[in-house]
């Protein structure tokens, strides 16, 4: 371990366990980070605490939180985590994210209208028949449906890590709702007004044209025949553990945020209530999960959906971002098929790597996944947010043996 004395960096150490983001394998900043070490080396403890604090109290004033869900407790409001110290990615390594993301998700769109349609991938046995048929989030009722525009994944969440080579892996595919741009949005505010000599310096992209390029994208899927769309995003509601993000996207692309009860279809066209009589809505942006969307269609109790929304979705009188039926593309054991997915569509080879997966259905990687359980994370295939992972090292002795 080498120690590192650079004013508040004086207790950070470099390790060899994982990438440092920072520092090379010398006490030398890389040279992206010098500008923002030069300028940290220039805070004391108190003042990094201090603005970190006005950071956090900043969140908590606006709203920037989310909640956390346990079995038999109440949920648990709290901040957005902060890290005052950015990361920084170069240009010429964004570009290539940038590159690898679209040819993602590009393939995995042609995967979804495949599957809903010819099923070239399952007949050729690229993609197992049974890992898609079986799936709870492959929907019937999207089968021989095409979307407006033939898209299905409007808004994508790919999460992203570095190795410790250095280099940047998938780490999974968010597709259904996915979840966390406002507060990437609302981290560059409060670093811009804490740090704002600093971002300056680095000359960073904006991003604040997000909502608005958002908006845009929704405008495009607009129904045939649709000149001037209303646009409405779609909550649980207040207690939805996102619903920051739902208000505040609603609010910068200057649109209603509606609950399903505020919708109602009629003669399978969609309306919205208001204080001037009914309004036609055009494209919905969606919050709510597939089995809560209809309860005409799945869940008969959901009191979040609006009854009678797919078949305005399939009389093409609604777009639905994004469609649903979307999340068999991120099933966890879907994944693990992405690469050969791209080669499939776009005779191209992956230039984002996935994370090493192992399927625990086959009998030798579900052996050496036992065996190794403790250096491993455990997802189930079908949920998402979070939901069900185990994480082998933070296991008990005694659940192990399980």
């Amino acid at each position: 371990m080498k120690q590192l004395k650079n004013g508040i960096l004086d207790s950070y150490t470099l390790g060899n366990i994982h990438y440092d983001e920072i520092y090379g394998d010398s006490k030398q900043p890389r040279d992206h980070y010098a500008t923002m070490v030069e300028r940290f080396n220039q805070l004391s403890l108190i003042d990094f605490e201090r603005i970190n604090n006005e950071v956090k109290t900043a969140f908590l004033n606006q709203g920037i939180t989310f909640a956390v869900y346990a079995e038999d407790k109440k949920p648990d409001e709290r901040i957005f985590p902060f890290d005052l110290i950015p990361r920084i990615i170069p240009n010429s390594e964004w570009m290539q994210l940038e590159k690898g993301v679209i040819q993602r998700n590009k393939a995995i769109n042609l995967f979804l209208h495949d599957i809903y349609h010819q099923k070239r991938i399952l007949k050729d046995k690229v993609v197992p028949a049974d890992l898609i048929f079986t799936s709870k989030n492959y929907l019937k009722e999207m089968i021989d449906f095409t979307p407006e525009g033939g898209i299905y994944t409007h808004i994508s969440g790919t999460d992203l890590i570095k190795h410790t080579n250095g280099e940047y892996y998938i780490l999974e595919d968010n597709l259904r709702c996915p979840s966390g741009v406002s507060y990437v949005l609302s981290n560059r505010v409060a670093l811009k007004k804490s740090l704002f000599e600093l971002i300056d310096k680095l000359k960073t992209k904006a991003i604040y044209q997000y909502p608005e390029h958002l908006l845009e994208m929704l405008k495009s899927v607009k129904p045939k025949n649709t000149d001037n769309p209303t646009i409405v995003v779609v909550t649980p509601g207040m207690f939805n553990s996102a619903y920051f993000e739902h208000s505040f996207l609603a609010q910068k692309m200057g649109i209603q945020l509606v609950e399903g009860r505020d919708l109602f279809v009629e003669k399978d066209f969609v309306y919205m209530k208001t204080i001037y009589g009914p309004i036609k809505v055009d494209v919905i942006y969606r919050r709510v999960d597939d089995e809560f969307i209809d309860p005409l269609c799945f869940r008969k109790d959901s009191m979040l959906g609006v009854a009678g929304l797919m078949n305005a979705y399939r009389a093409g009188n609604v777009t639905l971002a994004n469609a649903p039926g979307t999340g068999v593309a991120d099933d966890k054991a879907v994944y693990h098929y992405v690469p050969d997915i791209i080669k499939y569509y776009l005779n191209e080879q992956p230039i984002l790597n996935n994370v090493e997966t192992f399927h625990c259905e086959n009998e030798s990687e579900g052996k050496y996944v036992l065996e190794n359980i403790d250096k491993l994370v455990v997802k189930p295939v079908d949920e998402s947010g979070g939901y069900g992972i185990t994480i082998g090292n933070r296991l008990q002795k005694l659940k192990l043996r399980r």
